[in-house]
């Protein structure tokens, strides 16, 4: 006849089947104190083993590894969070802001599991990407369900950039090397504030950029930073912003001159995003290589036998690349200043 070993050796009642891991362990059901959990699972481990050299030795082993598995998983923290879930636990993980990780807004909406949550913390500290972008990478979520997770870990308003179009005004105020820089985008001026869309919490740069050009503080909403991107491409094309020179403290006659005078770093240059710079560099290293290479072969298979050869001394024909020298590197200097060399 086969024991219940969980009646005779464990004492847990027949109606507690199969035991959950409390039970298992006889703890109060989600006992959260580790050393608590770990003295009840040596007393219990202690008990059992007695039955380990007798006639009960299987059943004996086989409710050891159940009793250290049980232990193992109340004493991981993100393990017994997840089991004390499928329980029906009802779990605060908010930080001391009061804020949630997003993860667990994640997990709550059922677009990753628990595994997949921890894989992306693990990704995360592996490559030093915000779990934001970790998430995204590992093509777990897309750019927007991302985006609303961390604008509700932010505690702040998140906003399809999609289903709204912002007002030129706004955008008129704010030059597209400062929306680049920040990855942002202004879209409405209300009574008491500026609406901006941010791919991140705003810097107190772009806060003292919005309130001297607009005389109102910013009220940061949060986009993903694609949509943002697309939307500076759409609206920041050229010739659709006539932008408004930056107010300049001082005199009235400073700020009367700035009304009239672009400076050089709003008028004249322009800033790229990251991705624009590689697709320039690329580019530029590319133009180079031909740069070089053309007139090189210009004047080894073609120039030196038709042209070269009747004015140019004989040991020339050893090193026949005036085209190159002339040409070729002058034009390959100035593609690495215009495409290669760093821009803002």
């Amino acid at each position: 006849m086969a024991i219940d070993v969980y009646k005779e050796w464990l004492g847990i009642p027949e109606d507690q089947r199969p035991p959950n891991h409390y039970q298992l362990l006889r703890l109060v059901q989600f006992e959260d104190d580790v050393n608590k959990i770990r003295k009840y699972y040596k007393k219990l481990n202690g008990h059992v083993r007695k039955y380990a050299s007798g006639q009960y030795s299987n059943e004996s082993q086989t409710l050891l590894n159940e009793l250290a598995k049980a232990m193992l998983c109340l004493t991981d923290e993100e393990l017994k969070q997840d089991y004390d879930r499928s329980l029906g636990r009802v779990i605060d993980d908010r930080d001391e802001s009061g804020r949630r990780p997003m993860t667990s807004y994640l997990q709550e909406e059922k677009a990753i599991s628990s595994d997949q949550a921890r894989e992306v913390k693990a990704h995360a500290d592996r490559t030093g990407l915000s779990v934001r972008d970790a998430v995204v990478q590992l093509k777990m979520v897309d750019h927007e369900t991302a985006a609303r997770a961390y604008a509700n870990e932010l505690g702040r308003s998140y906003v399809d950039l999609a289903d709204l179009v912002p007002e030129n005004e706004a955008m008129d105020r704010v030059p597209k090397n400062v929306v680049r820089r920040h990855n942002c985008l202004p879209l409405f001026i209300d009574e008491s504030a500026v609406v901006v869309a941010c791919a991140d919490e705003p810097e107190s740069e772009l806060e003292d950029e919005i309130r001297l050009r607009f005389g109102k503080p910013i009220r940061p909403v949060i986009a993903s930073g694609k949509s943002i991107n697309q939307a500076i491409m759409t609206n920041y094309a050229p010739g659709m912003r006539k932008e408004i020179a930056e107010p300049v403290k001082g005199s009235k006659k400073a700020a009367a001159n700035q009304k009239t005078v672009k400076t050089k770093s709003q008028a004249d240059v322009v800033e790229y995003s990251e991705e624009e710079k590689a697709q320039r560099k690329q580019l530029g290293l590319i133009g180079m290589c031909w740069a070089i290479a053309g007139p090189a072969l210009l004047d080894t298979f073609v120039l030196w036998d038709r042209v070269y050869r009747y004015f140019l001394p004989r040991f020339m024909e050893y090193f026949p690349y005036v085209s190159t020298i002339l040409i070729g590197v002058p034009l390959a200097f100035l593609i690495y200043n215009t495409h290669v060399k760093s821009k803002r």
